[in-house]
């Protein structure tokens, strides 16, 4: 089941967010989960196994961060959930999905281009660690 976060799953989502994320943005979760930003679960009945948070700035949707945790992955709750966060996003009114990615992160880019993302900018040394990312875009 796919559903917005609630003040309960908190605990489950860092812990997601610690092992799945290698540049996760702690303090916005705490604040995204009580909204808006706005996050979506996956919740296969004993808890959030993935989310998605997204930044609103009408019409556009920032996807800061999409997880599963690390033992559910590459089981298709990933594109389960992002599949959901798009219909979500439509519903809102929401026409344009962006995000960013590390550039050299092929499985993660490659995620990504299954879904119709294309880069529209190169942003070099946008991780802290001095990593280049790229932004990707897709229209809803």
């Amino acid at each position: 089941m796919i559903r917005p976060a609630r003040p309960a799953d908190e605990s489950r989502l860092r812990a997601i967010q610690s092992a799945a994320l290698s540049d996760p943005w702690q303090e916005l979760l705490a604040v995204a989960i009580d909204g808006p930003p706005h996050v979506l679960v996956l919740d296969e009945g004993e808890g959030a196994i993935a989310y998605a948070l997204t930044v609103p700035d009408h019409p556009v949707a920032y996807v800061a961060e999409l997880a599963v945790a690390p033992a559910m992955q590459g089981q298709g709750y990933g594109s389960e959930l992002l599949g959901a966060l798009f219909d979500d996003l439509r519903e809102r009114g929401f026409e344009t999905v962006r995000l960013t990615a590390r550039a050299d992160d092929e499985r993660v880019r490659s995620f990504y281009d299954r879904f119709g993302f294309s880069v529209e900018d190169e942003l070099p040394g946008h991780y802290d660690d001095g990593g280049a990312g790229v932004l990707l875009v897709r229209q809803l």
